[in-house]
């Protein structure tokens, strides 16, 4: 294994993050939970405008598109993307009762659910798919606003200000997180889909997201992350790496806290929404792909998470890839997803 920028491969293996977990990160997640429970759902499925492509011969699809919404906290209104397989597509994959696998996509920093199209070929598979909009980002899900600072982007920091006033549930994140905790009851309650047999899957972003929601719906049963962000913030901050996607660390310091009076407090706050804090909740079997040249998050970050991971877990290491494509990675998370 080549040495890399980070730490060498070896310490990898047992390191264990350096940003702080506050001291009621467990008690904060419990009443989170209990808040979201105390929303009503409102679920919607609508029909998209959008048609699924007819099977062979023009026959009839073998997946329909559907925009599915719902509450979240907050009273926003959160949108996802559902593409279920019909036909034999459907039967292909269903066990006892006709129930069939699932599938819970979450996408990059400021991207979106993505095309119906990208979708397809796991419905195909027998998959049921659902693709998350965050809030304020890319896709059609409501950002309700209402914090201190910036709110146009930034989302790491959107709520910071109140979080370290001892408000951490204003986190912007603590919002997504607990969005995507949603999406997975909603699709587990599906009469078409098995709660036995769903799993998340994201890089970036999307890989924290894949890891949150296995933590916080722990009858996920398996989460497949790429390079997972939003992990191991003060390591971040350590290597000089607050740039990219964690350059609103800075930007933070730079606009409201210039001298870092308030450092300690600042990371304490983010530990409410550090993905490697969430990872010991975890019951899902999990399968991550990490390269050891990313710069954009480090892999220590990656490790850092990976690493509290309680329970069955296995790696794919790219040695000389960085935050990019990881060549057939694609074909390993279906093979993996495969035994859903």
């Amino acid at each position: 294994m080549p040495l890399t920028f980070d730490l060498p491969y070896e310490d990898l293996a047992g390191y264990q993050g350096r940003s702080p977990r506050p001291a009621d990160f467990d008690q904060f997640w419990d009443r989170s939970l209990e808040e979201l429970e105390s929303v009503p759902p409102r679920v919607e499925l609508i029909p998209a405008t959008v048609r699924a492509p007819a099977g062979r011969g023009g026959g009839k699809p073998f997946a329909e598109y559907l925009d599915l919404w719902f509450d979240g906290v907050g009273g926003a209104r959160v949108h996802a993307k559902l593409v279920r397989p019909v036909g034999e597509a459907a039967e292909r994959s269903a066990g006892p009762g006709g129930k069939g696998p699932a599938i819970i996509q979450f996408h990059g920093y400021s991207g979106s659910s993505g095309d119906w199209q990208s979708k397809l070929g796991l419905a195909a598979s027998g998959f049921t798919v659902a693709a998350l909009d965050c809030r304020g980002q890319g896709g059609l899900s409501e950002d309700v606003g209402g914090v201190t600072g910036n709110t146009h982007c930034g989302h790491i920091i959107r709520g910071l200000t109140e979080a370290i006033a001892g408000k951490p549930e204003q986190l912007l994140y603590r919002s997504i997180y607990l969005d995507c905790a949603r999406l997975a009851r909603i699709v587990m309650a599906m009469e078409d889909v098995d709660p036995a047999r769903v799993g998340t899957s994201g890089g970036s972003q999307g890989g924290a997201l894949a890891l949150a929601c296995a933590a916080l719906e722990p009858r996920i049963a398996r989460s497949a992350p790429n390079y997972p962000f939003l992990s191991d913030f003060r390591r971040v901050w350590q290597m000089d790496l607050a740039k990219d996607a964690y350059e609103e660390l800075r930007t933070w310091f730079r606009l409201f806290d210039p001298l870092h009076e308030s450092e300690a407090a600042v990371f304490n706050a983010l530990g409410y929404i550090d993905i490697q804090n969430l990872a010991p909740r975890i019951r899902a079997e999990v399968f991550m792909g990490v390269g050891l040249m990313d710069t954009i998050c480090p892999p220590s970050t990656q490790f850092a998470a990976y690493n509290k991971i309680p329970g069955k877990k296995s790696l794919a290491v790219y040695p000389d890839f960085a935050h990019e494509d990881l060549p057939r990675h694609q074909d390993r998370v279906l093979e993996f997803m495969s035994g859903l």
